[in-house]
């Protein structure tokens, strides 16, 4: 193998078997080798600057390299894309978002959309090699603030604390080093909610709900160990002034499943002891239904809001400040 080839198999290597044709031309290929290895269909033209050594369906992986590798030098995967490059699970799109940092000066690809960005490129790019990606925070930050209505925003950032990606105030800093950033205000209001406990955007609905109702806010994210001896997070806690614990559960559309309906009835159960009663409601009453579910919430004993200026009993700042999900109880 010459060195040209052992170059070039290198590189296709690490980009999925993806190459740019100015990096062919690097390494001493021209267009005419190009032209016979296509002709020949062991490569693929993909656009006019990308080809593939691999002439089947492109996967995921590839369909990334391909958007940055088209766009240039000066590119990198950002938004929900590069959120998932990260980890992020249960916000896939099966777009590929590409940033650049000049103008659009090349044609469109299927399946990729490329926007361009006058923030500082070096500050917004992860130093990790191999495909060029975004930080997490600015990813979902910039998505939140100009792409998302403003609850799915604000579930996105409660989704990448709640799996651990990074935490409310590294995205607190991050929302100063992006200034001037849309929605800037509203974004530190609820990181602020996400860093005392809340892990979705149904949980901080109900703070919203309380703050609406003039009830007292719950304490989210308290650990507790049920009648299995297993630790538990849960949802909502009030500590009731007569005496006793109200929880409440908060569900989402996955758990009509039959199998998270099933363990979330346990979980109740076994949560549930002399004094500590446990109730629950779905994400669509929080956010559509609410009036009736704090009133429902008053009838169990839920405080309203403590004097101006007090600090009442489920005040939010209970043990569940800064906790986390175990990953085998995580929502």
């Amino acid at each position: 193998m010459t060195d040209t080839e052992k170059a070039l198999d290198d590189l296709v290597t690490r980009q999925s078997g993806m190459v740019a044709r100015r990096q062919l031309t690097a390494l001493g290929i021209d267009s005419d080798t190009v032209r016979n290895n296509v002709w020949a269909r062991r490569w693929a033209n993909r656009t006019s600057r990308v080809v593939s050594t691999v002439t089947g369906t492109l996967d995921l992986e590839q369909r990334r390299w391909l958007g940055v590798l088209h766009a240039g030098p000066r590119s990198m995967l950002g938004g929900l894309t590069a959120a998932a490059c990260h980890g992020l699970t249960g916000w896939d799109r099966d777009r590929v978002t590409v940033w650049v940092d000049a103008p659009l000066a090349f044609e469109p690809v299927d399946g990729v959309d490329f926007f361009r960005t006058r923030r500082p490129f070096d500050l917004l790019r992860h130093p990790r090699d191999g495909l060029p990606v975004a930080r997490v925070e600015p990813a979902v930050l910039l998505w939140s603030a100009y792409d998302a209505p403003m609850r799915s925003a604000y579930g996105l950032l409660a989704a990448t604390v709640q799996q651990r990606l990074t935490t409310a105030e590294r995205l607190l800093e991050w929302v100063d080093q992006l200034r001037p950033l849309r929605r800037a205000k509203p974004f530190k209001q609820v990181l602020g909610e996400i860093g005392g406990g809340a892990h979705s955007g149904a949980e901080l609905d109900v703070a919203v709900m309380c703050r609406r109702a003039g009830l007292a806010p719950p304490d989210r994210q308290r650990a507790r160990a049920d009648s299995a001896g297993r630790r538990r997070w849960t949802d909502c806690e009030w500590d009731l002034p007569g005496g006793g614990v109200l929880v409440l559960e908060v569900d989402g559309s996955f758990h009509m499943e039959v199998r998270h309906w099933a363990a979330d009835k346990k979980r109740g159960r076994r949560l549930a002891s002399p004094d500590r009663v446990v109730v629950g409601c779905t994400a669509y009453e929080v956010r559509h239904e609410d009036a009736e579910l704090a009133a429902d919430l008053r009838s169990l004993g839920v405080p309203g809001l403590p004097p101006r200026g007090g600090r009442g009993r489920g005040s939010g700042r209970g043990s569940g400040r800064g906790s986390g999900r175990a990953p085998e109880d995580a929502a």
